[in-house]
């Protein structure tokens, strides 16, 4: 049976509009009769990034396990195959924050296994053979501002005294900031980024767990699962072993409605740029870009020479409610347009060949987790916070460790078994969060005008993993 999908996958982004009629094919949907079950030794439920890194690890492992994964859409449908391309070692919490959770030793812990992560995404791209466009060449923030330098001169200083990250700071005049960034205080350089075509990677992905003889539903909405079954609106699935890997789409399920809020984070991608202009703002290949501002912003130069130019500013929809409407909101893609415009004066006016968006998943205090109940046989990861690139992969390897019962150094990082608190029941939900963005764009204000730390991004630094 051929999936029914919701709609023309081209549209869905930038990334999906430049694959191949092929690449976007349909797989068949599960079908199952009457009250029979089709078998797995694991069924994944939800077809992006964790689940198909978590099924890839499993067949390392275990070559001949019996995979099945359900998907409602397409393999890549959501934050898997629209992000912005930044394979990097970002964590939703930061490093003070898991420090304060977790202790010294296991933040320590968490910020290498991210920093590696960048490197296993690429590696494990390349054994595959998925050209997914990998190119790593670092992350600049640029600072515009004395109060945004002042604070990534901290971020540097506190990155050495921890010990994990080997961040720069580019003092101002340093040749590798280049000329044509707006207002320019310096910038901090992360090595540990990588650009990269999601969705070239996550359809690349799913095509060679088939290969490996996983089965791949799309199509297929899961409409609830208990301990060794997994029900679809197809059938149902008997496994010993199920994986919840459904990130924002979480919200959609009763069992999960407040485990995680779908946040919007939308993009825009430039026509093809002239490689002058990439010379002059110092943005080579495989290099990513944001600066300091509290609203935040991300962008690559893609190996078209575009650039996908992203950025939050989204309002929250009441009851976490998720529709393709919500993809597209005329207001946000003026702001993205303006403020490439206002970091790049050079850029002039480039055509904006495409738009499109989709919602991230953030738990209540905005810490990632993977855990796995072996009494259930129920496993689970997500709330990566728009960080998820590289972050499913080590989610993947995690899952997969402990699907298998090994005792290993990533069963023992200080996600493992984290419990977010819920999120607060309907109308607070929907005020807490729209307050929130309200106060992230009053900080950028409030620091151009005041000229110091913002007081109200202090404030609400709990909210935000910091």
């Amino acid at each position: 049976m051929v999936a029914t999908l919701s709609g023309d996958p081209r549209a869905l982004s930038f990334w999906h509009d430049s694959l191949s009629p092929e690449a976007l094919r349909p797989r068949a949907a599960l079908r199952v009769g009457g009250d029979d079950a089709a078998e797995a030794d694991v069924a994944i439920v939800g077809g992006g990034l964790t689940g198909l890194w978590t099924a890839h690890h499993l067949l390392e492992r275990e070559p001949g396990l019996r995979i099945r994964v359900l998907e409602k859409e397409i393999a890549g449908f959501g934050a898997s195959g629209r992000n912005g391309g930044w394979c990097s070692a970002l964590f939703p919490a930061s490093a003070a924050a898991l420090e304060r959770r977790h202790g010294r030793e296991a933040a320590a812990g968490m910020r290498r296994a991210m920093i590696a992560t960048v490197d296993e995404v690429g590696a494990s791209a390349e054994s595959l053979g998925i050209a997914c466009d990998y190119a790593k060449a670092g992350t600049v923030v640029w600072a515009r501002s004395p109060v945004q330098a002042r604070a990534g001169r901290a971020e540097v200083e506190a990155a050495r005294t921890f010990g994990t990250d080997e961040l720069e700071f580019w003092e101002p005049g340093d040749p590798r900031l280049g000329a044509g960034v707006s207002r320019l205080d310096g910038a901090v350089f992360d090595p540990a980024c990588a650009r990269l075509h999601p969705a070239k990677l996550v359809r690349g992905l799913a095509d060679s767990l088939e290969r490996r003889g996983a089965l791949i539903h799309e199509g297929t909405a899961v409409t609830g699962w208990e301990p060794g079954r997994v029900h679809t609106e197809h059938g149902a699935v008997r496994a010993e072993r199920i994986v919840l890997a459904t990130e924002a789409y979480t919200a959609r399920f009763r069992a999960t409605r407040r485990r995680i809020l779908p946040l919007y984070s939308l993009m825009v991608a430039t026509e093809p740029l002239p490689a002058a202009f990439f010379d002059e703002i110092g943005l080579p290949h495989g290099r990513t870009f944001s600066d300091g501002r509290h609203l935040l912003i991300y962008g690559q130069r893609t190996a078209d020479d575009r650039i996908a130019f992203g950025g939050r500013g989204a309002r929250y929809h009441l009851g976490s409610a998720i529709r393709p409407e919500y993809d597209r909101v005329a207001r946000v893609f003026a702001h993205l347009r303006e403020a490439l415009r206002e970091l790049f004066p050079a850029i002039g006016d480039p055509a904006i060949t495409h738009t499109w968006g989709g919602p991230i998943g953030v738990p209540r205090d905005w810490h990632a987790s993977v855990a796995f109940d072996p009494a259930t046989g129920i496993a689970a990861a997500g709330g990566y916070v728009g960080d998820g690139l590289s972050t499913t992969h080590l989610a993947g390897r995690t899952l997969a460790d402990l699907l298998t019962g090994a005792d290993t150094e990533l069963t023992r990082l200080p996600w493992v078994g984290h419990r977010s608190p819920d999120w607060e029941v309907e109308p607070l939900r929907f005020l807490g969060a729209n307050a929130a963005l309200v106060a992230t764009t009053a900080a950028d204000t409030e620091e151009r005008i005041t000229g110091r730390p913002s007081l109200l991004a202090r404030l609400t630094a709990g909210l935000t993993g910091h």
